[in-house]
């Protein structure tokens, strides 16, 4: 018994002893090269969440589109000598005093871009109406006297031309294409300070002639922005965030704040060759009287838009197209017609002796009459 304690306590010993020796080898091992360090020598990553895009179009910065503008804007100083009696009219003075006048000269600004290596310069008409001597400013400083090429005071646009090379035409859009909603830049000469740019959206397209206090005008289809648009902007570009011209910067309302509108670039686009080879656009017409529809007419006719023809004249193309008094157009080439502004610029801008289909509305028939554009008798 005593014999079989004694062999129990070496084997405990020897045990032991085996587990000890175990244990120093274990924490005396160098690591090895592919082994990870201890968790405690890892520095924690940061684990960055995705950025939430709450405005995919929203351009973080109009930097690029400036830089492709700038250089096509120009600045414009006009002025204007108004001669006038010092005596007002007051009656007796002039006969007493003598019929002596003096000189006084207006000076005014605008803007402008140009619009092709040659020279050419698009602006307002009312920027230059009068001038006697028109100065053209470019970006980089240097200058140069325009001269009238044309104009067309319908849409308040102008044509100069400047004698100067290495121009930098700017790149016209497609104003059809422009959507509410959409980016797009004012740049000219507010109050005087050079090429200012500003930004802001299409507030809406398609406003009219009453719209912007042009009644005289029966041209249609201006855009409104609310990009700041201030004296001295009139003539200069607006732009979309591609860097094109889509209008031509025209009016602001007096009474309110961001509200200003363009002549879309489209429609300059049709009168731009005219401007340039005959410095005037050549009236077209389809020789009918026409008168607008009121709302509940629509309705009970059951057209959402059109104009009725009031009368055909003799000597104007619609005599060979069967056209009738009372007929209703609803569409010029395919495009609704819904005043008589519209017709009026459609056909202006079809070209002269091009045929143009017109959308008749008939009683409750739809046909389609081909009527040949010509150019308006002169009165």
């Amino acid at each position: 018994m005593q014999k079989q304690v004694v062999e129990m306590k070496q084997s405990v010993g020897r045990s032991i002893a085996l587990l000890t020796l175990i244990a120093a080898v274990v924490s005396c091992r160098p690591l090895r090269e592919e082994q990870d360090p201890p968790v405690s020598a890892v520095p924690t990553a940061t684990v960055e969440s995705p950025t939430r895009v709450v405005y995919p179009n929203v351009p973080g910065s109009f930097v690029a589109v400036a830089k492709k503008v700038n250089p096509s804007v120009v600045n414009i100083f006009t002025a204007h000598v108004v001669r006038q009696s010092p005596f007002f009219g007051m009656p007796g003075l002039e006969e007493l005093f003598g019929h002596r006048q003096r000189e006084r000269v207006q000076r005014s600004l605008g803007s402008g871009f140009i619009v092709d290596s040659q020279g050419f310069v698009l602006t307002n008409y009312h920027v230059v109406r009068g001038a006697d001597s028109i100065l053209v400013q470019m970006e980089d400083g240097r200058h140069a006297k325009a001269t009238p090429v044309g104009a067309e005071p319908a849409i308040d646009v102008a044509l100069l031309h400047i004698d100067m090379g290495d121009l930098t035409p700017a790149v016209l859009g497609d104003s059809e294409a422009v959507e509410v909603g959409e980016w797009v830049l004012a740049v000219g000469n507010p109050f005087g300070l050079s090429h200012t740019v500003t930004s802001g959206i299409v507030s809406a397209k398609g406003r009219k002639s009453a719209d912007m206090g042009m009644a005289g005008s029966s041209y249609q289809d201006f855009i409104q922005t609310d990009a700041s648009i201030n004296p001295g902007n009139s003539g200069g570009p607006l732009v979309n965030v591609a860097g094109e011209v889509i209008g031509i910067n025209t009016a602001i309302a007096a009474a309110g704040e961001g509200i200003g509108f363009a002549v879309p670039i489209n429609m300059v686009k049709t009168i731009l060759a005219q401007l340039k080879h005959s410095g005037r656009v050549v009236h077209a017409w389809i020789g009918v009287g026409i008168r607008e529809l009121a709302s509940d007419v629509k309705k009970k006719l059951g057209i959402p838009h059109g104009v009725m023809v009031t009368e055909i004249f003799s000597d104007g193309p619609a005599v060979q197209t069967g056209l009738r008094p009372g007929d209703i157009v609803v569409s010029f080439n395919d495009k609704p017609i819904d005043g008589s502004g519209e017709l009026a610029w459609m056909t202006n801008t079809a070209g002269i002796g091009n045929m143009a289909a017109l959308g008749i509305r008939r009683g409750r028939e739809t046909i389609v009459l081909q009527v040949k554009v010509a150019a308006r008798p002169v009165p």
